[in-house]
Order: structure tokens, then C-alpha cells, then sequence
């Protein structure tokens, strides 16, 4: 007996829509960092793909503030430095209106 499979069309228009001319990709996780992500994406009702690439922004500023924190700590270690940029911030202050 031979049976005949109708192929029915995928609409992935949603999909597309969504991750628009974006590439993906394929990327491994241990479970439980999957369970984590899974977990964080069903509290705000976000897909998987947008947590993740929350997550990644997130990391990518907070590496960024590290680094800034870091370099103005420095900064701050050398008092003849510290005080050659203030007087520089003064110096090209703008006035924001708030006053």
C-alpha cells in the first residue's frame, strides 16, 4: 500500500517579519543557562532570540562601563592628571538649560 504525503506550504512570514533581513544562527548553552534564559524570556513574554540579544547588550555596556570606571580610577590616582581633566570639563561645559 502506498501512501501519498501532502508537503503543506510553511508560512514563515512571521518569522521574517520579526528577524527581518537579520541572519541566526545556531549557538550551544549548557541547560541550565538554557533553562535561565528560557525562564527570563517567559517573565516579560519576549522570545528566546530577543532575551538573548538583550543579555548580550546588557553585557556588552556593562563590560564598557567596567572599562570606563577602570580608566577614570586611574585617572584619578594621578592628582596633576585628575586635575588637568577637570579643568578640560570646564572648560568645554555646555549648558544643558536646566539651571
Amino acid at each position: 500500500m502506498t501512501r501519498k504525503v501532502q508537503v503543506l506550504p510553511v508560512d514563515d512570514s512571521a518569522y521574517k517579519m520579526y528577524t527581518g533581513r537579520m541572519g541566526t544562527t545556531t549557538i550551544r548553552v549548557d541547560s541550565e543557562t538554557h533553562a535561565r534564559l528560557v525562564e527570563l524570556s517567559e517573565s516579560i513574554g519576549t522570545s528566546l532570540m530577543a532575551t538573548v540579544r538583550e543579555a548580550a547588550e546588557a553585557l556588552r555596556r556593562q563590560r564598557f562601563a567596567f572599562k570606563v570606571a577602570d580608566e577614570m580610577a586611574t585617572l584619578r590616582s594621578n592628582p596633576r592628571e585628575w586635575s588637568a581633566y577637570l579643568g578640560e570639563a570646564d572648560a568645554t561645559d555646555v549648558a544643558d538649560g536646566l539651571d
